[in-house]
């Protein structure tokens, strides 16, 4: 899925896509649990959107966990109104590739959401992930709340020690609030589960997070 060897830039927001007013279209249910694909989702279920590299696998690293009731993969943080997979594999909609994740705070709890993001990739290598070069691959963490951003800080500012403690550089992870995810095309939602054989590119500091419960 990666570009390597192209240079990594952050698109500039006059110079974005345009993109398009309709969203695209994907199936109602989620193809491993059944669960709906896009809300209006039940009661007392509360959401985050990831992005950590590639969106295949990363869904999948959200799916097995107890207590989401759905994840979809989409495009978030940029510019370009419900883009394509090409045109945000182009570097020209300032998109990353993200999961939005739906789960139960009752039974999860976004302390060990936030502890399955920090250790299943690398947080400190910028505009990539691994061999995936470009925007698109970036890393980064949007919530909902004032109160969730301030966790993410902390989680961040505690896993920076660990993972300073082990000689890795700075994280690069963008944090952000209230952004608007769109929807990637059907083929790619639950990718890995429909191509059990297809590319997952993830793969983490081996830096432990601690302190999630």
């Amino acid at each position: 899925m990666g570009l390597f060897g192209r240079k990594a830039t952050m698109i500039e927001p006059d110079a974005a896509l345009k993109g398009r007013p309709a969203a695209v279209a994907v199936s109602a249910k989620h193809v491993v649990n059944g669960h709906p694909l896009q809300g209006p989702f039940p009661e007392g279920l509360a959401t985050v959107q990831f992005g950590l590299g590639c969106f295949w696998g990363a869904e999948r690293c959200f799916w097995q966990l107890p207590g989401v009731y759905s994840t979809a993969v989409g495009y978030s943080g940029g510019y370009t109104p419900n883009p394509s997979y090409d045109e945000v594999c182009s570097g020209k909609t300032g998109h990353t590739e993200a999961v939005f994740v739906v789960y139960d705070p009752a039974v999860i709890s976004f302390e060990r959401l936030l502890q399955v993001f920090w250790e299943s990739h690398n947080p400190t290598e910028g505009l990539r992930q691994g061999n995936d070069v470009g925007s698109q691959y970036r890393s980064v963490i949007y919530v909902d709340s004032a109160d969730e951003l301030e966790l993410t800080r902390s989680s961040l500012q505690a896993y920076q020690q660990s993972l300073t403690a082990a000689g890795h550089p700075q994280i690069t992870t963008e944090l952000g609030i209230d952004k608007v995810f769109y929807y990637a095309e059907d083929y790619h939602q639950q990718y890995l589960a429909k191509n059990p054989g297809g590319y997952c590119g993830l793969g983490g500091t081996g830096v432990k997070c601690a302190g999630a419960v």
